[in-house]
């Protein structure tokens, strides 16, 4: 990797107080199960760390959990659904309601951004709130390194992140200062709380779940968000879970795990 790259990734980590590790160096301490340099590196048994690799960084749980989470804007996965994954005959595009011209979605639970950038490359303007610091930094460095890319073997891409907006905020906070119309579409994708025994659950989901911990403003995000939205709020749901307090949404769109819970504005 690149000193520059390795330097802006220091940057990065610094802002969240975590500690940068090389990957290559991290993956061979732990396959020589050298417990006493990673104990005596991360100072705790479970901790939260960036490995940096040639890829870029990701965020890494030590530990039991063991697990990494990585935004990212330009490998294999994303292109492959940007290219193929079905344009607006797309769940997700019919949810907000993409037909013919361009839609401003307001992203408030961005996550790795996933979500924003399918309906970025849909044609969609997005900005993407984040309030969880590691969780910015990590879609931060996932920009940084689609745009590089971009610049180099694909300018489409470079197009569709011109379309997205990170902002680092609260969500609620940031909705009860928002004039009604900041947005034609605000889209929610709140935590669902885990349930029973967290084996059961998806190591990438109990990583958030740590980093999130008790994600309580859900129903009040509904409420602000339906006082701004130009047009519609669309809340993203498990198939199974149960709707968000507020008013009956006008229009359920159920798919094999999730659902989007629709309100017309």
């Amino acid at each position: 990797m690149g000193s520059v790259q390795a330097r802006a990734a220091a940057d990065l980590a610094q802002r969240c107080g975590l500690r940068l590790i090389d990957a290559s160096a991290y993956e061979d301490a732990k396959a020589r199960e050298l417990k006493a340099y990673l104990a005596q590196a991360l100072g705790q048994e479970m901790a939260l760390v960036f490995l940096l690799d040639a890829a870029g960084l990701r965020l890494h749980a030590t530990g039991e959990l063991d697990c990494s989470i990585r935004a990212d804007f330009h490998g294999p996965t994303v292109t492959y659904r940007r290219k193929q994954g079905g344009g607006k005959g797309q769940m997700i595009a019919k949810a907000v309601g993409l037909k013919s011209g361009a839609l401003s979605v307001l992203d408030c639970t961005a996550g790795l951004g996933r979500d924003a950038f399918v309906l970025a490359s849909l044609g969609c303007g997005v900005t993407l709130l984040e309030r969880i610091v590691p969780v910015v930094v990590l879609l931060e460095d996932a920009l940084a390194q689609a745009k590089d890319f971009a610049a180099l073997e694909d300018a489409a891409l470079g197009q569709i992140l011109g379309q997205m907006e990170l902002v680092q905020a609260d969500a609620l906070s940031f909705l009860k200062a928002t004039d009604h119309g900041v947005a034609d579409v605000v889209y929610l994708d709140p935590m669902f709380p885990v349930r029973g025994k967290s084996a059961l659950v998806k190591k990438e989901m109990q990583l958030f779940h740590h980093l999130v911990g008790q994600d309580t403003d859900a129903d009040g995000l509904l409420a602000v968000a339906l006082e701004v939205a130009g047009s519609r709020v669309v809340v993203k749901r498990p198939r199974i879970a149960p709707r968000l307090a507020g008013p009956e949404p006008n229009l359920v769109m159920e798919g094999k795990s999730n659902r989007f819970d629709i309100y017309l504005v």
